[in-house]
């Protein structure tokens, strides 16, 4: 069995507009600062399945796949903030196939951990529609792919970005095989997430939104994370659990203002780590979302990537790799007050 398998989007440079935050550089900031500790050469990258058109079919509808196909033709902007190439076409498939990949090979115990370095991004991207800087929905594909290939029957994902991803949420919000867990900042981008967002029909009580506000801070993540999302993990008792991990939620990100530092990203990962091997055989994997400042993307993915390995994390470089330089003045313990009472923690 590896230690941890990666999967890397080669090619993924050609999905490019220039000025925009959503760059090649953040996934080679990553790659260069593994290259760096040692960590990337140890450990086999893997390449993307073809996921094919019907499972593709469950998580976008067949509309929204062959309109983004057609814009990708076109290099048409999805939104006014979601562009695409001649090669995002090519290139998203590749992050889905890359993401389910990753999944499948932690799964079925042939690597312990998994870290997919999805891009183009995913978590945004509904069933009927790419958006904030979105195309497919990597992380539900991944999650698709095990229930319909692997046979899995409980999985959980839990959404570390910044933004709230809506898109996952809107996959899966029917459904009672998939938990949804997000952090994310709020008020903010994309206007989702409000805490009694819970689920519906079959997927009641299988989707958890715990919307932070700005300048949160460390400790308020390590309370939601102790207080929240763990007693709600045992409580559904996944049998794998997928991380949507974005670094913009790091108090120097230029998008956010949640102001988490990279240690406590490990520390949160290490709560996770613990969970799993106690729980699912140790079954985790990453599947990178947002992050746009590049210090950040190396000192995060470095705390990340040594919680998910057990390992003592190296010096993280730069600034970033410190805390935050603003005091946390937020009064966020209302939030985890009134999520405990709403799910009777």
């Amino acid at each position: 069995m590896h230690e941890l398998v990666y999967f890397y989007p080669t090619g993924h440079e050609a999905h490019f507009e220039p000025g925009h935050p959503e760059r090649p550089e953040r996934v080679e900031a990553i790659r260069r600062a593994f290259q760096d500790a040692g960590l990337w050469q140890l450990y086999p990258q893997l390449h993307p399945i073809d996921v094919g058109e019907e499972l593709l079919a469950s998580v976008h509808s067949p509309a929204y796949l062959a309109a983004l196909e057609r814009a990708c033709r076109r290099s048409d902007y999805l939104d006014a903030d979601t562009f695409t190439t001649r090669a995002s076409w090519d290139l998203a498939l590749h992050a889905a196939g890359g993401a389910a990949v990753v999944a499948s090979t932690v799964w079925q115990r042939l690597a312990r951990r998994g870290f997919a370095m999805t891009r183009p991004p995913g978590h945004h991207a509904t069933r009927a529609g790419g958006m904030g800087f979105c195309l497919l929905n990597n992380v539900a594909v991944a999650a698709e792919y095990l229930v319909q290939e692997e046979g899995a029957q409980r999985l959980a994902i839990v959404d570390l970005d910044l933004h709230h991803g809506n898109g996952t949420q809107d996959i899966f919000y029917q459904r009672g095989d998939v938990f949804y867990i997000s952090t994310h900042q709020a008020p903010f981008y994309p206007g989702t997430g409000d805490l009694r967002e819970m689920g519906a029909g079959p997927g009641m009580l299988t989707t958890a939104n715990f919307p932070m506000l700005p300048f949160s801070g460390d400790q308020a993540f390590l309370t939601v994370m102790n207080t929240l999302i763990l007693p709600l993990l045992d409580r559904y008792d996944p049998q794998m659990i997928l991380v949507s991990y974005g670094f913009d939620s790091h108090w120097s990100d230029p998008l956010g203002n949640l102001r988490l530092s990279a240690p406590v990203y490990g520390k949160l990962i290490e709560a996770l780590v613990r969970w799993v091997d106690e729980h699912c055989q140790g079954r985790i994997a990453l599947f990178l979302e947002g992050g746009y400042n590049l210090d950040a993307a190396q000192s995060c993915s470095l705390a990340v990537l040594s919680a998910l390995l057990g390992k003592p994390c190296p010096p993280l470089p730069g600034k970033a790799g410190g805390l935050s330089p603003d005091l946390e003045g937020t009064s966020w313990e209302s939030m985890v007050q009134r999520a405990r009472e709403l799910w009777d923690l």
